[in-house]
């Protein structure tokens, strides 16, 4: 398949890039992982003004979507920059409750969700723990054949990316039963995966960068390190899995715009290779950086402490693969 982004589309992944480079976000994520969520709320504001959740959203609900493709090349921006959250979580809400048929928390929570009032959480795909619920309006957990909504959560646990806060949802109300559950809750998983390969993919892109930039600065033997030919193979090959996961990214997001049922292997596979770039990216920042890339203070530990919890969230690597298999 060879695959071009239009201009409009390029057009827009800059204007998210230039607008998040604005707004600071490395002191968004800091305050988001000492639990203060204003300046999150904040950037969510923004973001929702650009249109971003509302990719997410049908027309019918004040949305402009359902657009996977236009999503996913917003998400990868939001990866490159780090913003904290349940972007993916809110998303793929949208995406349950379009399917769900349930017309009475469709209605309620579609036009909230497009126009950025209301974030929310989902726990699916047999997580015990939801994303940020302390920071959510709602959480939607799906059990089996049942969905349920709560505002209650346990407290929050230890996570690898202070950022990344997670928590058990309590109680809740029942929404709906049944059949219909199960499928919305199955494409909600794949946006969720789609979305989360596309900020994997993003934030992977940001580490090389950086990475590239620094070796260019750093020297030894009075010449930069990028000299070396030993840390030129190291960054080419994450190069490589990088530019190979891009267009795996987009071809499962044209594949969830056409609503086949075979876009699961497809979201799956490049969940797979956005997922383990994205940890190639790290674990190259972090050789590479030396004893700089161990370090909380820098705003590269804000981006190398993410790169392993996307790589595993909404499937980790085998669970993805087995998916593909079974596909």
């Amino acid at each position: 398949m060879r695959f071009l982004l239009t201009d409009e589309q390029r057009e827009f992944a800059r204007t998210l890039d230039g607008m998040l480079g604005a707004f600071g976000t490395p002191a968004v994520v800091r305050a988001w992982a000492a639990g203060e969520h204003k300046p999150g709320r904040d950037l969510w504001a923004r973001l929702a003004e650009t249109g971003v959740f509302a990719l997410a959203v049908s027309e019918a609900h004040q949305g402009l979507g359902p657009l996977p493709l236009e999503l996913a090349i917003a998400y990868t921006e939001l990866g490159r920059h780090a913003v904290p959250g349940p972007l993916v979580e809110t998303a793929a809400v949208a995406a349950f409750l379009d399917r769900l048929g349930e017309t009475g928390a469709a209605d309620a929570w579609l036009p909230r969700i497009a126009s950025g009032d209301a974030i929310v959480g989902l726990c699916a795909d047999g997580a015990p723990f939801a994303l940020d619920a302390d920071a959510a309006d709602a959480v939607f957990v799906v059990r089996g054949d049942t969905v349920c909504r709560t505002e209650a959560h346990g407290p929050v646990q230890p996570s690898l990316d202070p950022a990344r806060r997670l928590s058990r949802p309590l109680g809740g109300t029942v929404l709906a039963r049944g059949p219909a559950v199960t499928a919305a809750a199955a494409y909600a998983t794949d946006t969720a995966r789609l979305l989360t390969a596309a900020q994997a993919l993003g934030l992977g892109r940001a580490l090389l960068d950086e990475t590239v930039g620094y070796v260019k600065r750093r020297t030894q033997f009075a010449v930069p390190i990028g000299s070396f030919q030993a840390v030129q193979h190291r960054l080419a090959d994450t190069l490589l899995a990088l530019e190979f996961a891009q267009p795996l990214v987009h071809a499962a997001a044209l594949a969830l715009a056409r609503d086949t049922a075979g876009a699961g292997p497809e979201v799956a596979a490049a969940k797979v290779a956005a997922g383990e770039a994205c940890h190639t990216a790290a674990r190259t920042a972090l050789q590479l950086h030396g004893a700089l890339g161990y370090t909380d203070e820098p705003d590269l530990s804000l981006r190398i402490r993410k790169a392993r919890p996307l790589r595993d969230a909404w499937g980790t690597p085998s669970e993805c693969r087995a998916r593909v298999l079974a596909g």
